[in-house]
C-alpha cells in the first residue's frame, strides 16, 4: 500500500462527544450490492458512478449502509478514502428497518451536518410476474413497483428466503438479487453467513426530524441546478463552517475531508432515488 501524505490545513481542538452504541438486532446474513448510477457530470457528459452497499438481516432489523461504513476502522487507508469520496458523490445513506419497532430510520450527511429522519415503514405495493430468469446464479422471478414516484424491476430469488433487499427496498417473497430503475442499479455480488451486532449509535450531535422534512431537504439540495459544479453553494459562509480540514493525497489526487466529512469541489447531477 502506498504511503498516504497528510497535509494539515486547519485543526480545531473541539472534539464532538462520541455517541453511545447500541445493539439492535443481530445479523442473521449479510448481502453485498453493486450499487451504479447513471447520471451527468457537471460539463453534461454521461457518466456512471459506483460503489458497493451492505445489507445485514437480522430477525426483525436490517440495515442498509455504504461499505465504508460497514468497514469502518480507526485507521483508514487510501481505498478507505477514495471509496468514502465515491459515497459522497453517490449520496446513499445508512437505513434501519425495523428500528424503532415498525419504524425505518435513514441516516445521512448533508455536508456540514449530519442528518436522521424517521417514519412508519412504508409498505411497498407489488406486483408479482411469472418472468423467471438465472441472475448471479439465482432461479429469479420478476416483480414490479412504484416506490415513491420511482419505477423499479426486481429479480427475486425464493432460493433466500427474506423479505430483505438494499437501500428501502423489501418485502418479496425472496431476497433481491437485482433492482433496476431508469437511473439506478443494485446487484447482488457477494452473500455471507455471519452472525455479526447489527449496532445504532446515537449520536448527540445529529439532526433530528420527520423523514418527509429530511426527503425535502435532501432533494432541494441536491437537486438545484448549481449543485454539481458548486457542491457548496447552499452555505453561505463556508469557511466558517469548518472546525478542520485534511488533505489526503495518493498520486497527485486530493481526497479533501472537512468536519470529518467528504467535501466536494465538484459533483454530478443528482438523481434521486426517492421523489416524494
Amino acid at each position: 500500500m502506498k504511503r498516504m501524505l497528510l497535509t494539515m490545513i486547519a485543526f480545531s481542538l473541539t472534539i464532538a462527544a462520541q455517541g453511545q452504541v447500541e445493539n439492535v438486532d443481530t445479523a442473521q446474513f449479510v448481502a453485498v450490492y453493486d450499487y451504479e448510477c447513471r447520471t451527468l457530470d457537471d460539463e453534461g457528459t454521461p457518466v456512471t458512478d459506483r460503489m458497493q452497499v451492505v445489507v445485514q438481516v437480522g430477525r426483525t432489523v436490517t440495515k442498509s449502509m455504504p461499505v465504508s461504513s460497514y468497514r469502518l476502522t480507526d485507521e483508514k487507508s487510501i481505498a478507505d478514502l477514495k471509496a468514502e469520496h465515491q459515497e459522497a458523490i453517490l449520496h446513499m445513506p445508512t437505513v434501519w428497518t425495523g428500528w424503532p419497532e415498525g419504524q425505518t430510520t435513514v441516516r445521512e450527511v448533508i455536508f456540514p451536518h449530519e442528518f436522521e429522519g424517521s417514519e412508519e415503514t412504508p409498505e411497498i405495493a407489488w406486483t408479482l410476474t411469472e418472468d423467471t430468469v438465472t441472475v448471479s446464479g439465482y432461479l429469479c422471478q420478476h416483480a414490479t413497483t412504484t416506490f415513491r414516484g420511482v419505477e423499479w424491476h426486481v429479480w427475486y430469488t425464493e432460493e433466500i428466503p427474506s423479505s430483505a433487499g438494499p437501500w428501502r427496498l423489501r418485502g418479496l417473497p425472496g431476497l433481491m438479487v437485482k433492482a433496476e430503475s431508469e437511473a439506478h442499479t443494485f446487484n447482488l455480488a457477494e452473500l455471507r453467513q455471519e452472525s455479526s451486532p447489527i449496532n445504532y449509535e446515537r449520536k448527540p450531535d445529529v439532526q433530528r426530524m420527520a423523514y418527509a422534512k429530511l426527503l425535502k431537504h435532501r432533494n432541494e439540495v441536491y437537486g438545484h441546478k448549481q449543485y454539481a459544479k458548486n457542491p457548496a453553494y447552499y452555505i453561505p459562509d463556508l469557511g466558517s463552517a469548518l472546525t478542520h480540514v485534511e488533505v489526503y493525497k495518493n498520486d497527485g489526487q486530493p481526497f479533501v475531508f472537512a468536519n470529518g466529512y467528504p467535501l466536494l469541489t465538484k459533483a454530478h447531477v443528482y438523481q434521486p432515488l426517492e421523489l416524494k
